[in-house]
């Protein structure tokens, strides 16, 4: 996927987050809880996400290279009322879209991870947004599914970026060869990974024996990994029982 589709489909989601987040709000009363997100209502995934871009905007716009204290910065704090919420979200979005667009994918910048890219930025604002996207319609009804292209690569994300990077946060045990497969039902890619002692190592295009192999759609196999949607609508084969343990060696944040 390139900078450009990024883009586009960041401004896509982003304006269905704000569509959900504004029925959510017209239906009146209490802000909905988001199922998909324990403990949060709606008002919560606004902030959050809002409160993300604005962060970012700032990590973009002055070229930093080195992580800035939060605290220290003066990001205006998330405003309360729907309406003003609302719109506080939107105009954070949009200044990161086009922030990203003017930037390219290849300026130099601080992030969490081994690539130093505005174009990590924009790989990692386009999955996450999708994925709350899908939380916040949850809170009042059917979600609509992830974009298959978007969901493929958030599936290779995963293993390239997001299952590292939470083994090394939280205390994790070992791997001890265990390989997993994921397999798309809905296109031609398969993903396998193997976690050794410190290590995970994914195998493109792995024809090796896994010991379980997860088979579904690329926008469900997302949500699995990501936790939003269990393993019970995705067809489960090999040792059904290590499934679950994948949550043990990759952590939730």
């Amino acid at each position: 996927m390139d900078h450009l589709h990024r883009i586009s489909l960041f401004r896509s989601e982003a304006a269905a987050f704000e569509k959900a987040v504004r029925h959510a709000f017209d239906l009146g009363g209490p802000a909905p809880q988001v199922p998909s997100c324990p403990g949060w209502s709606v008002c919560d995934l606004v902030g959050h996400l809002g409160g993300v871009h604005r962060y970012l905007v700032h990590v973009l716009r002055e070229r930093l290279t080195t992580p800035p204290d939060p605290a220290g910065l003066g990001l205006p704090r998330a405003p309360a009322g729907p309406e003003a919420l609302t719109g506080w979200f939107a105009e954070g979005a949009r200044e990161l879209g086009e922030l990203l667009g003017e930037l390219g994918p290849d300026t130099r910048v601080w992030t969490w991870s081994d690539e130093q890219t505005s174009g990590f930025w924009l790989r990692m604002q386009l999955i996450e947004p999708a994925v709350h996207r899908w939380d916040a319609q949850s809170a009042t009804g059917t979600p609509a599914p992830l974009d298959p292209a978007l969901a493929a690569d958030a599936v290779t994300q995963t293993f390239e970026v997001m299952a590292p990077a939470r083994r090394s946060w939280q205390a994790a045990p070992a791997g001890r060869g265990e390989r997993y497969r994921f397999r798309r039902t809905d296109g031609p890619e398969s993903w396998t990974v193997v976690f050794t002692p410190d290590r995970v190592l994914p195998e493109p295009g792995s024809t090796a024996l896994a010991d379980v192999e997860v088979a579904g759609p690329a926008p469900d196999l997302a949500l699995f990994l990501w936790q939003r949607l269990p393993a019970t609508g995705l067809r489960v084969t090999g040792d059904a029982a290590l499934l679950p343990y994948y949550f043990t060696l990759v952590p939730p944040v």
